[in-house]
């Protein structure tokens, strides 16, 4: 994901210091080379030498006459993107005001004026967040570019986000940005219908592959809904479904929203059947017979509604053939009227690695990798479909 990116790493006096070793340690396993940069007060919470060991680079605790910060973040400086992390009210204040009397604060006016993509992921109590003057220079830095990461708000404090969200904002950043202004609606994972309050009919599905598009298209500039029986993410808005007809409902409600939807990915395995459910749990121990009933297909049905939204369908099935694989696929693809088709093998869902054919109605592409990977090359296929 940052393959070949330089992440220069302003570590700030917050408590959350204590987690940027981690931090560090992962943003290099998704490529990225990291320099921290640290202040004072960040000094008297973690010590230099542990980012040293994390980032295997020396650290910089003074700006001296190697003018550090024009090295790191001047014009044709050494990093892609200055990352704060974490940010305390202080520092973000001192950045909105040109205020530079910490190296990381100096770092970051050098940043600024370069035009170099500037995150930053604030950390502090609720209080210092909610503080007027924070708010205020929050919006200003917004207004000059600088990407926020949104703490988490939790116990009165406002915690620095997850990791995972964190490198998927430096990611979004400096990375090029397709799918900018782009509302991309996924499905994602596994559906349930409700035999009784207690059992349901469900699959395989893991919701791996789904939210791997979805962290893909944000990565590359859009503004993500993932419709989905799962938790809340950093990358997308989340719908919070369970049954087929729940999702098929939140798709149209986002669709038919204010924003509207740009384009579906309709990659959740949904059930193909529901059952009446019982109002109370069935005792066990009996003989029973289901009365199963098709559910509408949801994206013969999100077509019937939006006739012109660009769709991507999935495809499972189980023969092992391509060829049969394929011809599914495009019976798909020409009877629901869709951008591409995913098709891959059953014996994938939920594992680490996956192989796919992206299926048009005059090619076919073959991809195997991480699940991250596929995504990436999903998002990308679609980016040049709304191109």
């Amino acid at each position: 994901m940052l393959d070949g990116v330089n992440v220069a790493l302003g570590v700030s006096g917050s408590i959350a210091a204590v987690k940027t070793v981690e931090l560090a340690h992962e943003l290099r396993r998704q490529g990225a080379e990291v320099r921290a940069v640290m202040t004072e007060a960040a000094q008297g919470i973690i010590h230099p030498w542990a980012l040293e060991f994390a980032t295997e680079n020396p650290v910089v605790t003074e700006i001296t006459g190697s003018v550090e910060h024009v090295e790191l973040c001047g014009y044709d400086g050494w990093a892609d993107v200055l990352l704060l992390a974490p940010s305390t009210a202080n520092t973000i204040g001192k950045v909105a005001g040109a205020v530079d009397d910490t190296p990381v604060t100096t770092c970051a006016t050098t940043a600024l004026g370069a035009g170099m993509p500037v995150v930053v992921a604030p950390a502090m109590h609720a209080p210092m967040y909610d503080h007027p003057g924070v708010l205020e220079a929050i919006e200003t830095l917004e207004e000059w570019g600088v990407e926020f990461v949104d703490p988490r708000l939790e116990e009165g404090k406002a915690k620095i986000a997850e990791e995972e969200a964190i490198v998927l904002d430096v990611a979004r950043a400096v990375g090029a940005r397709p799918l900018d202004d782009e509302h991309v609606v996924i499905t994602s994972g596994p559906t349930s219908e409700s035999i009784d309050p207690v059992r349901v009919i469900s699959n395989r599905a893991s919701g791996r592959t789904g939210r791997a598009v979805a962290k893909a298209c944000y990565v590359r500039g859009a503004d993500v809904t993932l419709v989905h029986d799962g938790p809340e993410v950093p990358y997308a808005d989340v719908v919070a479904v369970e049954s087929a007809a729940e999702m098929l409902e939140g798709v149209l409600s986002v669709a038919d929203g204010a924003d509207g939807a740009d384009t579906l990915v309709s990659a959740a395995a949904i059930s193909d059947y529901t059952v009446e459910t019982a109002p109370e749990k069935i005792r066990s121990g009996q003989d029973l017979t289901l009365d199963l009933e098709p559910t509408p297909k949801l994206i013969d049905s999100v077509r019937e509604a939006y006739p012109d939204l660009p769709i991507v369908g999935f495809k499972v099935e189980t023969s092992g053939n391509d060829e049969a694989m394929v011809e599914k696929a495009r019976e798909t693809l020409a009877r629901a009227g869709l951008a591409f088709v995913v098709a891959n093998d059953a014996s994938v869902m939920g594992a680490e690695t996956t192989r796919v054919l992206l299926v048009r109605a005059g090619s076919t592409e073959e991809h195997e990798g991480t699940k991250a990977e596929i995504g990436g090359h999903i998002a990308d296929a679609l980016a040049d479909e709304l191109a």
